[in-house]
């Protein structure tokens, strides 16, 4: 081995005279020999080529004339495709190296790769990409190259991608297409992938976002126009007016996007405290994940119902695929997929963490005991509700819980305490929050779990409204929870309840709810929680009267498209109410 190396630093010794030893110059110095330019190209300058989708792997060739190294180095070649005018070709479309090694007078490419070359180059289908090639010849340190003009017309259909990603810096990844958030591929009804994708996930106004074909370039990418819900290859960012979580669907068929605000997912049915009169809403931890912790009183079913911002109450519900464990599906898309559903059944009682994972490999549910929780407190025989320190009622006791018997209404800055004894002077409970406090204050039944602990202290009202109250001993907790009443307004003739408008009514202490809204002649309207309160007219036609919770009929009573002044007040158990429409 010695001997070998003194035989090379000999060998470069006496060279030096000529030519440098280094790595860099190993052969001649640079500049003491030439590189030609490959000569005769083909296709010709300005050629068209049709891509033709129904013999998708024909092949492309290029050729050319050898290019000469004047010193008889060896000579390698590689074909670059990039956009017309373009001379650098510094991130070309697509690269070709051609045979052996680098060395042949060709290379080829099936019109099929060079037609996904151009689709994720943002050409788009059935449509001229006029372009530039050039055949790069190389040789040592040196590169020429000789370029042509060509343009390809592409297949008539544009490729759609078996995957998506969201990324940008409206999303939960901030913009780092390496972690770009997944979308889930929806079945269609034969149980095989669909052209259809959704995410659920977090998005922030202001900013925004766009879908690719992968977590990273090149990709196919989507985004916007000036149209709402149409999907652009190589469009517009998208953005969204509130910051919020909601579900994304993608129509890569018919090239469409929707945006669901959801406002909250909650749990409805039997387990939860007021069973399907009642619901527990669920809080958004990231990552498509919506979890809470809740008090399952009794068995039976549930499922999970968006509240979203169209107030399309019980259009969004997700129940258990049937023969599965805990995979659940949306009630409206079972049919378009295939698959039966049910409500999620609960043979448990206790406090209970329930999460709904909705991210794309997921779609499951989970609902496992809660350890952590507050220690029961022991069930008194009798519980009093005060409100400003005067006892306003004794609560229905039921097992462990304590219910008042109506809705009661309450005004901000009044003080609620609970007592064993009707003076006041037996053991007392209290909570650390405020009746009324709230992050959705607009949904149709607000409902709220706090832990109670024994001991003095008054509860503080933040907010009118009427109010209901049950007070869970064995899991220590009070819930309370009120009623917003919207009127729901739509064209039944033209059979438009879908596009119906829903306004919101504002709370008047007591028992009263107002708002002036635009109305159209000849609509039908009813006053809604929906749908625990439906209050039908006992006169359609009139313009004040009464009406009844879950009776009556529709509303016509509106014969002039105006604005008009709508005023209600119920009875304190929702039952019958009366109503008064003025127009202004």
């Amino acid at each position: 081995m010695k001997k070998l190396l003194k035989y090379i630093a000999l060998v470069c010794i006496v060279a030096t005279a000529l030519i440098s030893c280094s790595t860099e110059n190993n052969l001649q110095p640079e500049g003491l020999w030439e590189l030609s330019k490959p000569s005769n190209i083909t296709p010709n300058d300005g050629t068209l080529i049709n891509l033709n989708e129904s013999t998708p792997n024909e092949d492309i060739i290029f050729n050319w004339d050898a290019a000469e190294s004047s010193a008889g180095y060896i000579v390698t070649y590689q074909v670059v495709i990039d956009t017309a005018g373009t001379e650098a070709f510094d991130t070309p479309l697509l690269v070709l190296v051609s045979g052996n090694g680098g060395r042949a007078l060709s290379a080829s490419v099936t019109h099929e790769v060079m037609d996904e070359a151009l689709s994720l180059g943002g050409y788009p289908a059935n449509e001229n990409a006029e372009l530039s090639w050039a055949v790069v010849a190389s040789s040592i340190n040196k590169k020429t190259n000789t370029i042509n003009s060509i343009t390809m017309n592409r297949f008539e259909n544009e490729i759609i991608p078996e995957k998506l990603f969201i990324s940008g810096t409206a999303t939960e990844n901030n913009g780092n297409l390496s972690e770009a958030i997944a979308l889930r591929r929806l079945n269609n009804a034969e149980g095989n992938a669909s052209n259809i994708h959704e995410i659920y996930t977090s998005l922030t106004a202001g900013n925004s976002f766009k879908l690719y074909s992968e977590q990273s370039l090149p990709a196919l990418i989507y985004g916007g126009n000036s149209e709402e819900g149409e999907l652009v290859k190589s469009g517009a960012p998208i953005t969204v007016p509130e910051d919020g979580q909601y579900r994304i669907k993608v129509d890569l068929d018919n090239n469409t996007y929707s945006l669901l605000k959801i406002e909250r997912w909650n749990v409805k049915g039997s387990p939860i405290i007021g069973g399907w009169g009642s619901d527990e809403p669920l809080e958004y931890v990231g990552g498509g994940i919506w979890q809470a912790t809740m008090d399952f009183v009794e068995t039976g079913g549930f499922l999970f119902r968006a509240d979203v911002n169209n107030g399309g109450y019980w259009d969004y519900l997700l129940k258990r695929v049937v023969g599965t464990p805990n995979t659940v599906i949306m009630e409206s898309d079972a049919a378009n997929q295939g698959v039966s559903f049910e409500d999620i059944p609960s043979e448990e009682t206790g406090k209970m963490i329930v999460t709904l994972n909705l991210s794309a490999d997921a779609y499951t549910y989970t609902i496992e005991k809660d350890q952590s929780g507050p220690d029961p407190i022991e069930t008194p025989d009798t519980l009093f509700l005060f409100v400003n320190d005067n006892m306003v009622e004794e609560m229905t006791k039921d097992g462990d819980v304590f219910n008042n018997s109506n809705y009661l209404a309450l005004q901000n800055g009044d003080n609620i305490s609970l007592n064993t004894a009707s003076d006041g002077n037996g053991k007392s409970y209290t909570i650390l929050t405020n009746i009324g406090a709230t992050d959705t204050p607009d949904v149709s039944r607000v409902m709220v779990n706090s832990n109670m602990s024994e001991g003095t202290g008054n509860i503080t009202v933040e907010r009118d409204q009427a109010y209901g109250f049950s007070i869970d001993f064995a899991n220590a907790k009070l819930q309370w929870d009120y009623y917003n009443i919207f009127l729901f307004h739509w064209d039944e003739i033209n059979q438009k309840w879908d596009d119906r408008n829903e306004y919101l009514l504002t709370y008047e202490h007591p028992y009263q709810f107002s708002g002036t809204v635009a109305l159209s002649a000849n609509f039908d309207m009813k006053f809604f929680s929906p749908w625990d309160n439906d209050f039908g007219a006992d006169d359609p036609a009139a313009l004040s009267g009464g009406m009844t919770n879950k009776g009556g009929t529709n509303f016509r009573n509106i014969t002039n498209d105006g604005d008009y002044l709508v005023r209600i007040e119920v009875t304190n158990d929702y039952s019958t109410g009366t109503y008064q429409f003025v127009q202004q």
